[in-house]
Parts: structure tokens; C-alpha cells; sequence
């Protein structure tokens, strides 16, 4: 990977150590210029007549995000955010009292609240799939526990913190032997390994554009295998998502896009597009390597700072880096480094609250590298944070 063309298409590189991206990844240039364009558009010819004229390239992102999960355009629906998307999945299921979801410890918390709501309101049942030794899902475990009650897996591949890489493949399997619906959130997953729904065998994914995928904020898309679009009625629709043919009808499309609704930022989808194109230009095996081997060189060098603890679970490690150190109040490191043009991020029990509580953690540190970061990168970090320390 030549390095220096690649930092050369992230312009950020040049003023700021952006070692995040499980927050939101520095932008290459075709997603500004994507935008840009688009926007420029707009505001020569007029918001619609800028859509109609770029209307073919515009529906061709819904083929770029089939192609970057090995999926059918019509099971894409193109989404403001991860969040809308799971839950555009998760409230369209007809789960009802004694319904039992199944979840993993490390669930982040959006996705835990929508399972308490309905717990309240529709008297599911949550229980929680235990970790093996190494924190990862217990697979064996999940097995057990299945019975005519389980109605949803519901599970985070990638937690916001620790490092963590759940097995999400055995997990599918699972579930599609078992006839069980599933739920996989890929939020942290999308753009730094390769994602491949069918050997995943999830009936329903969800990512977002803005963190690993270095895509703008505002976009996110939603997954849903063929056979259970025609199954499932949005909690809430509009005209878009069912034309109203009659006075006293209405039709759901067809297609996944059934779970969208009319409008939407179409320079912000422009961006998503470019994002994903450029992403595959690169490669996700060649992405998910050089990420990975950051991070670990990442832990490497903070357990060797005094007073350093990483806190990731897991037999293999992505490219979230979770620790503390002690005398340093997370909130303020994030803005002292931030002040030296240093971006990590800081991570709240809240998040994961049961994997939190379990470990009895208190706030995280988070360094989050990609492939456009440098080993020099990491020890500009290392060295700060010693001055910190100090």
C-alpha cells in the first residue's frame, strides 16, 4: 500500500492526527468532491430539478452498497443514519408478549433502549447470550439457550469499545439453521474488513457511512434479504415508501426501499456512493490488514506507558484500541490532545452498559486508527499522552 498516495487523498492528514475513525473517519477527496458537485448543482438549478438530473447516478448507490455487502439492490434502503436503519428493522417485527430477543453483552445502547421500549410495551423478553473466556459471544451457549420462544438475534458485530470481534458468521448460522430471524449491527464493522452478507446469512444488517467507511455524517443503510421485504411493514411509511392508489389503499413498494421515505439529502447520498467506490478501489482485505496491524502496534505502545491498562476483549482485535490510564480523566485527555491536533475519542459506561458493568469499567480512552494513519501517527499519541501523564 503506497502510504503516501493514499494520505494524499485525505487532505485531513496534513493538519490534524486523526486516530478515530470509530467516530467518524477523515473523508477522502471524491466524497467532498461527490458533495460538492452535487451541491452546486442545486444551487444553479433548484433542489428537484438537480435530482432529476442526476437521478440514474444517484440510484446507483443502492448498487454500490449491494456490491460492498454482496447483496441485491432492492434489499438495500438507503437510511440518515445506523441507528434508523436497525430500528426501521427492528419495529417492523411483529414480536409480541413472551417473545424472547436474544442479545450479546457487549449490545450498544441504541440498540438495547429499543429492546426495553418494547419490553415495556409489548412484553418481549431480553436475555443476554453469555461471553467465553475471551469476551467474544459464546456460540455454544446461544445454542442452548434457543427454544420455540426466540424470536430475534439481535447482536453488535463490533462493539463502539474493546476491541471486540464477535463471531457473527457462526452466529448466522445459527440462526438460519434454527429458522431464526437475525439482526446484525455493522456499525463499526463496515469499511474496515470486508462484508459479506451471505456468509454472514443475516436477514437484516445495519451500518452507518460516517466511521470506518470515511463517508459524510447523515447516511446509513439497512439490509434486508430478499425473502423478508415483502414480509414486513414499516412502523411508519409515507407515499414513498407506499404509493396511495386509492382513496381508501395504499401499496408498499416492492423493494427494500419500502422502509425509506421521500426526501432525503441527495448530496449526502452522492458522498455514501463515493465513500463506498473508493473504499473498493482500495481493497477491504488490504484496508481491514494495515488497519489492524495499527491498532495492535497502538497497544503495544500504551501498555508501555505507566499507569496504562487496554481494556479489549477478544481472541483477535479490530481496530478499536479501549484503555485508561491512571490520573488521566478521559473528557479532558480527548480535549487537551484535541488542542494539539490530536483526535482519539472517550467512550461512557452508557454505551455498552451490561459489558461496562460486568467488567466494572469506568470511562474509556478509544484510539481508533485506519489505513490512512501511520505508525509515526501513533507515536505522536504515545508521546502526548506521556506529557499528560506527566
Amino acid at each position: 500500500m503506497d502510504i503516501d498516495q493514499i494520505r494524499s487523498q485525505f487532505p485531513g492528514t496534513s493538519s490534524v492526527t486523526h486516530l478515530i475513525a470509530s467516530g467518524a473517519g477523515l473523508m477522502p477527496l471524491p466524497v467532498t468532491a461527490a458533495m460538492s458537485a452535487h451541491l452546486e448543482l442545486e444551487q444553479r438549478l433548484g433542489g428537484y430539478e438537480a435530482h432529476a438530473a442526476r437521478a440514474d447516478e444517484l440510484d446507483a448507490v443502492y448498487a454500490d452498497v449491494a456490491s460492498l455487502l454482496n447483496a441485491q439492490p432492492e434489499e438495500i434502503a438507503l437510511l440518515e443514519n445506523a441507528t434508523a436503519a436497525w430500528c426501521q428493522a427492528f419495529y417492523a417485527l411483529p414480536l409480541k408478549a413472551g417473545d424472547r430477543i436474544l442479545t450479546c453483552e457487549a449490545e450498544y445502547a441504541a440498540n438495547y433502549v429499543a429492546f426495553l421500549q418494547r419490553k415495556k410495551r409489548d412484553g418481549i423478553v431480553i436475555d443476554v447470550i453469555p461471553g467465553t473466556a475471551s469476551g467474544e459471544l459464546d456460540v455454544q451457549a446461544l445454542e442452548q439457550m434457543i427454544d420455540e420462544r426466540v424470536k430475534l438475534i439481535a447482536i453488535t458485530w463490533i462493539p463502539t469499545n474493546g476491541g471486540l470481534v464477535n463471531p457473527a458468521e457462526a452466529v448466522g448460522r445459527v440462526a438460519s439453521e434454527r429458522g431464526i430471524p437475525y439482526l446484525l449491527d455493522a456499525c463499526q464493522a463496515i469499511g474496515q474488513m470486508p462484508v459479506d452478507v451471505q456468509a454472514l446469512r443475516c436477514d437484516f444488517l445495519s451500518a452507518t457511512g460516517r466511521k470506518f467507511l470515511c463517508g459524510p455524517r447523515g447516511t446509513g443503510f439497512l439490509y434486508i434479504r430478499k425473502p423478508w421485504v415483502s414480509r414486513l411493514e414499516p412502523a411508519m411509511i409515507d407515499h414513498f415508501a407506499a404509493p396511495w392508489v386509492a382513496s381508501d389503499r395504499y401499496e408498499l413498494r416492492e423493494d427494500a426501499r419500502r422502509f425509506e421515505n421521500w426526501e432525503n439529502s441527495y448530496a449526502l447520498r452522492a458522498g455514501l456512493g463515493a465513500a463506498i467506490r473508493h473504499a473498493m478501489s482500495v481493497g477491504l482485505e488490504r484496508i481491514q490488514e494495515r488497519a489492524w496491524e495499527l491498532a495492535d502496534y497502538a497497544r503495544t505502545r500504551i501498555a508501555d506507558i505507566p499507569g496504562a491498562t487496554v481494556h479489549d476483549l477478544g481472541q483477535r482485535h479490530c481496530a478499536i484500541v479501549s484503555f485508561t490510564i491512571n490520573g488521566l480523566d478521559p473528557a479532558e485527555t480527548v480535549q487537551s490532545l484535541r488542542v494539539q491536533h490530536i483526535n482519539i475519542g472517550a467512550s461512557q459506561p452508557s454505551s455498552t452498559r451490561l459489558d461496562a458493568e460486568s467488567r466494572n469499567l469506568p470511562a474509556l480512552l478509544r484510539v481508533a486508527p485506519h489505513y490512512y494513519n501511520t505508525s509515526d501517527e501513533i507515536d505522536v499519541l504515545i508521546q502526548a499522552l506521556n506529557t499528560l501523564r506527566d
